[in-house]
């Protein structure tokens, strides 16, 4: 009878395991390990030229067209009464008596181009008149802004006339103002008022 229990306990053995009853060992999960980010990758960016620099634009110098502004007067001048035909002029340096900034140089070069082949005066030299003013201890830019020094000097390069000029008013829009005065003695013969062209 023996035989027959193991042969039965074998079969039935046999038949739970064929039947898929086995017993399962309850497992544990696994340990899940944390997953790292992965770092991104950066994006190319479409590569475009940098704005343009803006570069502030300097404030715009009205060009003033100074042989225009002095013809007129030149003319006015030299059809003055009074003066002695020959006789030696001292230009003096166009005077800035404006809010601004003028080119004095230019105001001035146009000046003595106006008089240059006047029948009238005969010039004094830029040279003559650098030399002169460099024996009298005054500045090559000295503008002879007081009337005795360019009396002075007139006497000095054996003028007699002496044409000042003087820029006034708004630098946007001067005014020309001339004199012509004998030398020997102050007086004024001739003066003229004129706007500069642009």
């Amino acid at each position: 009878m023996e035989r027959k229990i193991a042969k039965l306990s074998g079969v039935m053995l046999l038949a739970l395991i064929l039947s898929g009853c086995v017993v399962q060992q309850q497992q544990q999960p696994a340990p899940v390990e944390p997953v790292q980010p992965v770092p991104e990758q950066p994006q190319p960016v479409p590569t475009q030229p940098p704005p343009p620099e803006t570069v502030p634009q300097p404030p715009k110098m009205r060009s003033i067209n100074w042989d225009a502004s002095v013809t007129p007067l030149v003319a006015q001048m030299l059809k003055a009464d009074g003066i002695t035909p020959g006789s030696v002029l001292l230009i003096d340096g166009v005077k800035n008596s404006t809010n601004g900034s003028l080119q004095r140089a230019k105001a001035t070069a146009s000046l003595q181009s106006a008089l240059q082949n006047n029948t009238q005066f005969k010039l004094v030299t830029p040279e003559q008149l650098a030399t002169a003013k460099q024996t009298l201890g005054l500045s090559a830019e000295d503008s002879l802004s007081s009337r005795s020094k360019a009396v002075g000097l007139a006497r000095y390069v054996g003028a007699q006339y002496v044409l000042y000029t003087n820029a006034k008013g708004d630098v946007k829009s001067p005014e020309l103002q001339m004199q012509l005065m004998l030398v020997q003695t102050g007086e004024i013969i001739w003066s003229g008022n004129g706007v500069v062209q642009h």
